[in-house]
Parts: C-alpha cells; sequence; structure tokens
C-alpha cells in the first residue's frame, strides 16, 4: 500500500502565514540577497502605504531616503546582516506617498542547512510618536537644565542618597564658590560650619527630609573660602517611579542682608522703643517732682510754723489740718501711680455693674454739677465681673471729672454698659463713659493714658487720672480704650473679663466689733521709722505691743508667745508678711492676722490671701478699724469650726 504524503509541513507553513498576515502593528517582509521584496504582509502595506503587487519584485532601497539612498545605506544593512546576521537601526523611512516615518527596523539573515544565504526578514515599526515623545521629553530636560543652569540667585543641585554632589547649577558656583568639577562627588556637609558638623546636623538634615518629606532651616553656611552666609535651605527627597529613594533636591539661598536689614530694623525699633521709654520716664518724674514738691511744701511749711510754741491754738489746729490733708492727696497720688504701674493692691469681688453705675449715677448728678446731665443706657441681662469695686468707682470717677473738664459750658454724660465679646479677652463687659465735649485729636488721644500727660493748664490736673483708669483696667485682666475726634467728644471705654464666678453675701459682723483695747499685738515691719510710728499709735489703741523687725525675728516670738493678733508688713527682706502668716495660721490657725502695704507685686502675682488688709499710708483710726475687723473675722472662724 502507498504511503500517503505528510500535510504537516504544509498547514504548519499556511498558518504561519496567516500569523504574519495579521500583524498590522509592524512590517513583516521577506528580502532575496540582493534586497528585492519577495513577501508583504498587512502591518507593510499600513506603514509604508504599497500593495503588496506594487511592491514585490522591487529593491527594498526605495523605503529609504535620498540621502540615505546616496549614502549607501541599503546596501550597508544588507552587508551587515549578510555577514554578522543581523543588522538594527533607527531612522527616517519614506511612505509611498514621500511622507516620513520614524523607523525600527531589524534585519536578519535567512541561511538554509548548509549555510546558504537564501534572502532576509526585515521587521519594521513606525515608533514616530514615541520618538516625538522622547523628544519632547529631552527637550523639556534640555530646557529645565538650562533653567536651573540660569539661576543665580539660588544654589540648585543634587545629592545622592548618602549625600554627595551629583549635580551643580551656576547659583551654586556664585554662592558657594565652588566650580562643578571642584564639589560634584564630595559630601554636602563640606558647606556647614564645624559646630554643625560636630552636632551632627547634616545627617539630621537628610533624616528629617526622609521621614517628614521636607527639610527647611535658616542657618550658617561656609563658603570655598571659609567665610559665612547666613542661608535658606530647603531639601527635598527624589524617588522614581517605583518610590525608591535615589537622592535629594537641595536649594540654597543666601539670606545675609535680608537678616542684616532684619536686625537693623530691630535695633533700630529698640532704640526708638528706649527713647520713647526715657521720655516718658522723664515726663513721669519731672510730673512726680513737681507734685511731690508742692505737697513737701505745704507739709514742711505747716511743721515749721507749729514749731513756734508761741502760735495760737486755733492756728496750731488749722496748720495740722492742712498737713493730714496734704498728706491725704500724697496717698492718692501714689494710689494712681500704682494703678498706673499696675502695682496696686487690689481686692476683688464679684459684682454687678448695672447696681454700681447706677448708684454711681446719684453721685454723679449731685457731684458734677447741674449743667452736665447724667445719663444711663444700661444693658439689661449684663454679665458679672470680677474687680475691685473701689478702683473701679475711682476709675469710673476719674473717666466723669475728665469729661466734665472738657464740658465747661455743659453738656451730657452718659454711663453704658454692653456684654462684648473681644478678639483677645473673649467674652467682656464694657463699661462706656461718654461726653459732648469738644473731643481730641488723634495725636492727644493716643497719649491720654500716658502718666503726668495733660492738656489742662498748669495747676489744674496731674494727668493721672486716665493713668489710673489704664492701669485697673490692665491689673483686672482687661483694658481700657479711648475713642475722641474734635467737634464729636469722648468716649472713654473699660473692657474688663466676665466671670462665671457668683457674688457672695457680705460678712456680717457683730453689732458691736471687738475692740483691740488691752489685746496685744506682734508688730512685724523692716522700717525702723514705720515701726515706731506703728508702735505708738498701737499703744494709743491701747494695745500691747511686741515689735520684730523681720518675719525671722517674729517666728520665734510667735512659738514662745503667741499673741493676740499679727500685724505684718508684706514687703520685707527674707520671708514675706504673707509668708509669715501663712506660717502663724499653720502655728495658731484661729490667730488674727492684718497685712499691711501700699504696694505688693506678690499679692498681683497670686490670688488675694485670705487675710485681712490695711493700705499704707494709715491713721490711727483706720488702723483701729482694721484691728476691729480682723479680730471680728477671727471670733467667726472660730463660731463656724
Amino acid at each position: 500500500m502507498a504511503q500517503k504524503p505528510d500535510k504537516a509541513p504544509e498547514l504548519s507553513e499556511q498558518r504561519f502565514a496567516l500569523l504574519v498576515n495579521a500583524v498590522t502593528d509592524y512590517a513583516i517582509y521577506m528580502l532575496d540577497p540582493q534586497g528585492i521584496v519577495i513577501s508583504w504582509n498587512a502591518g507593510a502595506r499600513r506603514f509604508k502605504g504599497y500593495e503588496a503587487d506594487e511592491i514585490v519584485g522591487l529593491s527594498f532601497s526605495r523605503f529609504f531616503t535620498a540621502e540615505d539612498r546616496e549614502a549607501g545605506v541599503p546596501q550597508h544593512a544588507l552587508d551587515i546582516a549578510a555577514s554578522v546576521g543581523r543588522f538594527e537601526s533607527e531612522g527616517w523611512r519614506v511612505r509611498k506617498d514621500g511622507t516620513r516615518f520614524w523607523a525600527s527596523a531589524v534585519l536578519d539573515a535567512i541561511r538554509d542547512d548548509s549555510g546558504q544565504l537564501l534572502g532576509f526578514a526585515k521587521i519594521t515599526r513606525d515608533v514616530t510618536e514615541r520618538r516625538e515623545t522622547e523628544r519632547a521629553l529631552f527637550e523639556s530636560e534640555r530646557q529645565f537644565r538650562r533653567l536651573v543652569q540660569g539661576v543665580r540667585d539660588y544654589a540648585i543641585y543634587m545629592l545622592d542618597p548618602d549625600g554627595r554632589v551629583s549635580n551643580w547649577n551656576a547659583g551654586a558656583e556664585l554662592i558657594k564658590g565652588y566650580a562643578a568639577e571642584e564639589i560634584v562627588g564630595d559630601h554636602f556637609s563640606r558647606f556647614y560650619t564645624v559646630e554643625d558638623r560636630a552636632a551632627g546636623e547634616p545627617a539630621r538634615a537628610l533624616a528629617t527630609a526622609l521621614d517628614t518629606g521636607k527639610y527647611e532651616a535658616e542657618a550658617w553656611r561656609v563658603r570655598k573660602d571659609g567665610t559665612r552666609f547666613f542661608a535658606h535651605v530647603v531639601i527635598d527627597p527624589i524617588r522614581d517611579e517605583a518610590g525608591r529613594h535615589i537622592g535629594f533636591a537641595k536649594i540654597t539661598r543666601d539670606i545675609t542682608e535680608r537678616r542684616q536689614a532684619q536686625q537693623a530694623l530691630t535695633e533700630s525699633r529698640e532704640s526708638l522703643f528706649q527713647a520713647q521709654k526715657l521720655q516718658a520716664l522723664g515726663e513721669l518724674t519731672g510730673g512726680i517732682a513737681h507734685d511731690f514738691n508742692n505737697l513737701m511744701t505745704v507739709i514742711r511749711g505747716s511743721a515749721e510754723l507749729l514749731a513756734n510754741d508761741a502760735l495760737p491754738a486755733d492756728k496750731r489746729r488749722r496748720y495740722v489740718e492742712a498737713i493730714i490733708e496734704t498728706a491725704d492727696r500724697a496717698s492718692t497720688l501714689t494710689s494712681h501711680l500704682l494703678a498706673f504701674g499696675r502695682r496696686q493692691a487690689l481686692r476683688p469681688e464679684v459684682i454687678e455693674p448695672n447696681l454700681r453705675l447706677d448708684a454711681l449715677g446719684e453721685i454723679l448728678s449731685r457731684t458734677l454739677g447741674a449743667s452736665i446731665d447724667i445719663h444711663l443706657s444700661l444693658s439689661p441681662g449684663l454679665w458679672s465681673i470680677e474687680v475691685d469695686s473701689a478702683q473701679l468707682e475711682t476709675a469710673l470717677l476719674n473717666a466723669a471729672f475728665n469729661a466734665r473738664d472738657e464740658m465747661p459750658k455743659g453738656g451730657s454724660l452718659t454711663l453704658s454698659t454692653r456684654n462684648h465679646i473681644d478678639t483677645e479677652l473673649g467674652e467682656c463687659v464694657c463699661i462706656d463713659v461718654t461726653d459732648t465735649g469738644d473731643g481730641m485729636e488723634s495725636e492727644i488721644a493716643s497719649r491720654a493714658f500716658e502718666p503726668f500727660f495733660t492738656t489742662k493748664p498748669i495747676g489744674k490736673g496731674t494727668g493721672l487720672g486716665l493713668s489710673q483708669i489704664h492701669g485697673f483696667a490692665a491689673q483686672s485682666g482687661g483694658r481700657a480704650t479711648i475713642s475722641s475726634a474734635p467737634g464729636e467728644g469722648t468716649s472713654v471705654s473699660l473692657i474688663l473679663p466676665r466671670t462665671l464666678k457668683v457674688s457672695r453675701a457680705p460678712v456680717e459682723r457683730s453689732d458691736v466689733a471687738p475692740t483691740a483695747c488691752g489685746k496685744t499685738v506682734l508688730l512685724v515691719e523692716d522700717n525702723d521709722q514705720v515701726r515706731s510710728f506703728a508702735e505708738a499709735l498701737l499703744k494709743e489703741i491701747g494695745c500691747r505691743v511686741v515689735a520684730a523687725e523681720s518675719a525671722e525675728v517674729a517666728l520665734p516670738l510667735l512659738q514662745s508667745s503667741p499673741p493676740d493678733l499679727l500685724f505684718s508688713d508684706i514687703v520685707m527682706p527674707g520671708r514675706s508678711g504673707i509668708a509669715l502668716a501663712r506660717a502663724a495660721r499653720e502655728l495658731c490657725p484661729d490667730l488674727p492676722v492684718l497685712l499691711a502695704s501700699g504696694y505688693s507685686e506678690e499679692i498681683i502675682g497670686t490670688s488675694a490671701p485670705d487675710f485681712d488688709m490695711l493700705r499704707k499710708p494709715y491713721s490711727s483710726h483706720s488702723l483701729a478699724n482694721a484691728l476691729s475687723n480682723a479680730l471680728a473675722g477671727s471670733l467667726q472662724r472660730q463660731d463656724r469650726s
């Protein structure tokens, strides 16, 4: 029986032909050993524009440009492929219609089993779009490099992951002094100062950039010549498309001149501020000297006249009254100074401002005279405040008296209240004292709160009224403002923080206050003259007195023989009067304590202690009342316990 021929090779060739003809993204065709086209697929037809019957039998050289044909490129490609088995290149090729496209071409030699050259397999791909993209990217990168290289105000360069310089722009060379060939490959830490390198700052900068995505700082850096400049530095980590860290981008700017300008501006401001302080101090001391010289003139003159034994009783009494009255005026002056300097010892309490202003309105209507109409505009639902009520009334009286002086022919004065949300202080109560006077220029209004600044004639005012308002408001945790314009009157505003505390009922005293007469008082005062004066007053009241010049001397006396009452100054060298009072209360919990001071920074810095206070200067009458109140308070504490 005859054997049937094997159909497998024929079927394989048919399938291969079908596969090649189905490919449209590649031109796949064959050449004979002389470069004549002998096959043509669909991809070749799409790329080159020739139908198979138009190109088969013709040389493949017609796909090359005229200049390539003149240069012998087609034959060179055949020779290389024939000799080494393969030729690969990219270049311009020409379609049937004469247009060009950028091609990636591979030419492989085809040989039989004996090595005889049968022809060539030619595969071509149109990569024009890829080439345009690459060219655009290359051009963009080139322009970016030009941009970076053209920047001279900034040092822009890259570091490898270890911190070594990998490129260098013109700005870096200008700012740091190194040419590219001098620095590329070196570690960027050489730009740091010796002390920063010793502290590990370069490594910390790179670690921060990696951890947080950015490092930014201002610090000293070093140029090639060793000089220093103040730099603003930014370091950003660089990662590839896969997210791998491949280095750092480093931008440095020399801001030495800007820093010097800022320092010069700061120094100029400090100099101006110092000059303003000296001017204010000069005005302050001048005003104090003027007022106190007047007061001392009266006191000294009266005292000298009292030294005359032949002086009649009525004149002696008149001079004594003049000394007392002048001393009270001096006390008021120091009180205003302390309020302005925020050194006045305050006794804050929770109050309802509307009730205070309602009572104050009646006082002002009788005090300011018939030519001034008093109006109240009190907001309902007003919040409570916690302030020293006496100082608040003094501040409002000062504002009212100042307003009266600005309305010599009469006018109206309005006291108003309102709840107010302050951007800095939060919930506040605003108390306004508004007049219909002549008003002030802005320059004068801006200085109104300065001590001893006044527009009144000499002898008509001290210039401390408005400064007391300013000091009281600031010491109470608020602020004071003034609004005025010529012909539009003036409004002084007290802005005081709201309190959520509840007002406490006043402490009830017994109908008959206990007297200090016959009581033993431990007097503690570091000033010899004041101690002698206080001892004399206490004895005049009828007290037995044990005197000590310091808390350290007083404590053993408290332990060995407790007195009936402790009367101490607050501000003393060593242990303060408040510390002494607390120690005394630990030894004797029910011991009455009376503290005296006209100025106590310790009270201002902390909450007011639970001790009775007596303000300096004091008289025998005020001292006797204060001693009685301290004794009464002690009795009430004992009753509650």
